[in-house]
């Protein structure tokens, strides 16, 4: 194990890139609606521009997450991937007909969400190789969300939402700098990817039953997030006050993932998973009866007990389903679920069933969601108890 002096340099530039890389999940996740709804789009097609991304990113998280595990390098595929960002979001700065704006962040998406996964895999690796906690490293992304979605917030505020993508554009020139000063960390693992081996993973009883049960609360999850802020604005909120939001969710979860980080290795996951997708239920039950953005504000405070603690203990999950050389692919496939297949859906269905029914209806659609997980989880939980005790 090296020093902690010469282990430092590389987690800092992790830290620093986790920082950048989830400032620009808050512009976006949340801002890029906003943006789009300036260019004149309505809900619907908003809600197509949110799903066509997680459509993409299916393909291109396996694609680059599989290159990675193959060619042994998470670096050199980030840098490619940011510099596809920083390329796409300059045509995007200049595109206003739906049509242009649909095939180019189409493209965005396709070199944006594989970078999570990849984030998160060299965090994993980083931080096992100096025996540090992973979350000690991811927490510095809820950091980096927290500032940009509060300053991206009072900027835009202040100068208009045309100057969404040029924020876009500066924040993954900065991210692509940091990425050179990257080092990567060998897996655990030296043997050889075989997809034969993956595909045995995927076929067990609990990978399946994990990752049905993630679907169903990443579909409540997604629909509360691709269209927040557009509740926020019809409720007469500002940019401030909506950046306050966001940055109001992304705090919250920090003190989770520290304690976490500490004492969650003490707790078994699926008792935590279940608890988090209780908390996710009753999160969105109480969105679909508010009625002001005071009350929205406050509901974000939830964010601790449901993203939170889903968040990490998923991860630390995924850790021990899969083996380490499927490490990278086995994350793709935790994004996927989380993000692509279910921001597919609940962008192009939830933007229709928004603007054909409402906001009450929308957030109980949400929530059924959100309760169908939970009933998933339980169930697990309960047959493990029981295999346990028999």
């Amino acid at each position: 194990m090296k020093s902690s002096h010469t282990a430092r340099p590389d987690q800092n530039w992790l830290r620093a890139l986790m920082f950048t890389i989830f400032g620009s999940t808050a512009l976006v996740v949340s801002y890029f609606q906003l943006y789009f709804s300036h260019l004149g789009f309505s809900p619907a097609e908003i809600g197509y521009l949110y799903g066509i991304g997680p459509l993409i990113s299916v393909f291109s998280n396996m694609f680059w997450s599989m290159a990675s595990d193959k060619y042994k390098t998470v670096r050199k595929v980030m840098i490619l991937l940011l510099g596809g960002q920083l390329i796409t979001g300059i045509l995007l700065a200049n595109a206003s007909s739906f049509g242009e704006v649909f095939v180019l962040v189409t493209l965005f998406y396709f070199f944006y969400y594989p970078v999570y996964p990849l984030s998160d895999t060299m965090a994993i690796t980083t931080a096992n190789k100096y025996g540090r906690n992973f979350t000690s490293i991811r927490v510095f992304g809820s950091i980096g969300y927290a500032f940009f979605a509060l300053s991206i917030g009072y900027v835009l505020g202040s100068f208009g939402s045309e100057w969404t993508m040029w924020i876009c554009i500066s924040l993954a020139a900065v991210t692509l700098l940091i990425s050179f000063q990257l080092r990567d960390q060998p897996a655990g693992s030296s043997s050889k990817m075989d997809l034969s081996g993956l595909w045995a993973i995927l076929k067990r009883r609990d990978v399946l039953a994990f990752f049905g049960c993630v679907f169903l609360l990443a579909m409540g999850h997604r629909m509360n997030e691709a269209f927040l802020t557009i509740t926020l604005k019809d409720l007469g909120a500002s940019e401030g006050l909506i950046g306050w939001s966001l940055l109001i969710s992304s705090v919250s979860e920090i003190p989770i993932f520290l304690l976490l980080s500490k004492y969650g290795n003490k707790y078994k996951e699926l008792p935590l998973l279940t608890l988090a997708a209780l908390m996710y239920t009753i999160r969105l039950l109480f969105m679909s009866i508010s009625h002001t953005p005071a009350a929205v504000v406050l509901i974000q405070t939830m964010h601790s007990v449901t993203f939170g603690i889903f968040y990490v203990t998923a991860v630390r999950y995924i850790t021990r389903l899969v083996p380490d050389n499927f490490r990278a692919t086995g994350m793709a496939l935790f994004t996927i679920v989380w993000s692509s297949s279910s921001g597919l859906l609940s962008g192009t269905l939830g933007g229709l069933l928004l603007e054909l029914t409402g906001r009450q209806t929308f957030y109980l659609t949400a929530m059924s969601f959100a309760l169908a997980s939970l009933i998933g989880f339980g169930f697990q939980l309960l047959r493990t108890t029981t295999h346990r005790s028999t």
